[in-house]
């Protein structure tokens, strides 16, 4: 009994580092997967990993870089040190995918986005954000009202932990209503335009709003 109560604390213990190897091995996997298939592959939190480029850069923290410009007064650029020094916001959302999967409870953290826009000073006849993304392909869009939303954050950390760059780090995006196709990762530029530009799903198909549970036809309970 005494040995099968050790096993059971050592397998506890040793979970997490478990859950660590697989988290990267499958994101190292489907980053280099052209076919895009080890993306349907689940691993312990429930996460698919998915790319739409055969590859994605690695960013560090020295050599990050988030740009805000377009229809603003005062463009800006922030590293990734600047963006943890200010002040951050911690949300807690079951995360929701178009394709049916879901995780529950995942703690995102980061900058919100509305704290950005305002130092940037939205210019009049502004009317929405584009978003673009160091991978060179992915790019999503909000209305200025949706990107103002208290739940929509510049993140910096995902499960408690730095987003990793198999989640779309060091930095992504994090729109907790919506269906995670409007979360962009490998976040890198921030661009108030005057009318939304369809994103990448977009333009194949999917919904410009994307609200969890009322579109894409789909009926999966609200995230928040």
């Amino acid at each position: 009994m005494l040995g099968m109560l050790g096993l059971g604390v050592a397998g506890v213990a040793s979970a997490r580092y478990v859950q660590g190897g697989l988290e990267s091995f499958l994101g190292a996997a489907a980053d280099k997967d052209p076919t895009g298939l080890t993306g349907l592959l689940p691993n312990g939190g429930g996460f698919r990993y998915y790319s739409v480029t055969s590859s994605v850069p690695d960013r560090s923290a020295a050599d990050y870089r988030l740009t805000v410009d377009g229809l603003v007064t005062r463009p800006a650029t922030y590293t990734l040190d600047t963006l943890r020094a200010m002040p951050q916001t911690r949300l807690v959302r079951d995360v929701q995918c178009v394709t049916g999967w879901r995780v529950p409870g995942t703690p995102f953290a980061g900058v919100q986005l509305s704290r950005l826009l305002d130092a940037a000073g939205v210019r009049p006849g502004a009317g929405a954000v584009r978003f673009t993304c160091f991978d060179g392909a992915y790019s999503e869009s909000l209305t200025l009202e949706q990107a103002r939303r208290d739940d929509v954050l510049i993140a910096l950390s995902m499960q408690d932990k730095p987003v990793s760059h198999a989640h779309g780090g060091p930095v992504r995006l994090y729109v907790a209503p919506m269906y995670f196709y409007k979360s962009a990762k490998w976040l890198s530029g921030i661009t108030v335009t005057e009318k939304v530009e369809r994103g990448y799903w977009e333009e194949r198909g999917y919904d410009t709003d994307a609200w969890v549970g009322r579109s894409n036809g789909r009926e999966d309970t609200p995230t928040s």
